[in-house]
């Protein structure tokens, strides 16, 4: 599971840096700008999610071997 999150990761900062290079930075709530904030903002949700549930699983492998 560790590595599925690690490419998942790698995966999403390629996406950033696609749609990062998709803005123009002078009508950035226009056209394909917008379009590509919202797909900046759905991955940057997803990375966090991610990261939540790896920190759920490492508390839980903790827990378990305290009992």
């Amino acid at each position: 599971m560790k590595i599925f999150s690690y490419i998942i990761i790698a995966f999403a900062v390629v996406f950033i840096g696609i749609n990062v290079s998709m803005l123009n930075f002078k009508n950035l709530f226009e056209g394909e700008s917008l379009i590509a904030l919202i797909g900046i903002l759905a991955v940057l949700c997803a990375v966090v999610i991610l990261l939540i549930f790896r920190l759920s699983k490492s508390i839980e492998e903790k827990l378990k071997k305290q009992s």
